[in-house]
């Protein structure tokens, strides 16, 4: 058994003025590990279309909010970005968030919280990025987008834009405690205002 040194990089703030160079490290980390798999956090679907540029010839996969996340109803991913990163060959994921979902309906109706959201609020110890590079890593594997027999590599955000990157062994969320974070490559050190 060995060891080995990897960079990681920690950024000053969370936020959206980090996803151009998230995106540039994953795609750094992806071509030095050989990795094709690549999910991807995007609301709107402009950060997306951002990794579309970077990461031409892998299997990416963008997952958004599911409809009504917000708002009864309402989709938070323009149609236009939603075309344009199907048009590339992407994939697109919108679904229940696997964190979220019924257990949100549960605490808003009675007031409780539920194993699965005390899960997503450990995982926010990290970062908010690190839980939403699991939930969405674990979603995509539902969705039998991207195989769990092999790391992957997941890029999310604090809110909108990307602020960090994680290469991961995924699993089906039957299976959640078989996922594993191998390696980080990029976080915010700053916590989300609360």
């Amino acid at each position: 058994m060995g060891s080995k040194t990897e960079k990681i990089v920690y950024f000053d703030a969370p936020g959206p003025q980090n996803t151009d160079e998230v995106i540039r490290l994953a795609k750094e980390r992806a071509d030095a590990l050989g990795i094709k798999d690549i999910v991807v956090a995007s609301t709107t679907g402009e950060t997306g279309i951002k990794a579309l540029e970077v990461f031409k010839g892998f299997n990416l996969v963008v997952v958004s909010h599911a409809i009504g996340h917000v708002s009864p109803g309402s989709q938070e991913m323009p149609e236009k970005n939603k075309a344009r990163i199907l048009a590339s060959g992407a994939k697109l994921l919108t679904s229940i968030m696997a964190f979220t979902g019924i257990e949100r309906a549960v605490k808003k109706t009675f007031g409780t919280t539920l194993p699965v959201e005390l899960i997503s609020s450990a995982l926010k110890l990290f970062g908010n990025g690190i839980e939403a590079c699991v939930e969405i890593t674990v979603m995509a594997a539902d969705a039998g987008l991207i195989p769990i027999d092999k790391e992957v590599i997941a890029i999310a955000g604090t809110n909108t834009g990307a602020d960090t990157a994680l290469v991961v062994k995924p699993a089906n969320s039957t299976y959640f405690f078989d996922f594993y974070v191998t390696e980080i490559i990029a976080k915010p050190r700053a916590r989300k205002e609360k």
